[in-house]
């Protein structure tokens, strides 16, 4: 998991999504001020589907992602399912306590866990 959510308001252009996106090194945002704090996700997929057919639309111009949540404590494998059964490559990561989040979980970070767990040596 990536600790902290980047977002972005609804009024946001594409082509600050699309700097903010290179500089972070993330390929999603959440979009602030729609139906709670991290209710909405734009993906960079968004971003370059919608530079295909038009210039620099602001973020709430554009279809984005309903954001798919998981708490902190669940397993990577129960996480890659939810992501799975969603078709999406971004978790909101939820605070079990309150409710709030508190980092974003994407295919690539699964894709390391599973790296890393396939490579580290066996007990005898």
């Amino acid at each position: 998991m990536r600790p902290g959510v980047i977002a972005c308001s609804p009024d946001t252009p594409l082509s600050e999504v699309a700097e903010t996106m290179c500089s972070r090194h993330v390929h999603a945002l959440a979009v602030a001020g729609v139906a709670g704090p991290a209710a909405i996700i734009i993906s960079d997929l968004d971003v370059i589907g919608a530079l295909a057919t038009a210039d620099d639309l602001a973020v709430h111009q554009v279809a984005m992602t309903e954001a798919v949540t998981a708490p902190r404590d669940a397993p990577l494998r129960e996480a890659a399912q939810v992501m799975a059964e969603h078709g999406v490559s971004h978790l909101i990561v939820l605070d079990e306590a309150n409710g709030r989040p508190v980092g974003v979980l994407s295919t690539t970070d699964i894709l390391a866990a599973y790296s890393a767990a396939a490579h580290r040596p066996t007990s005898a």
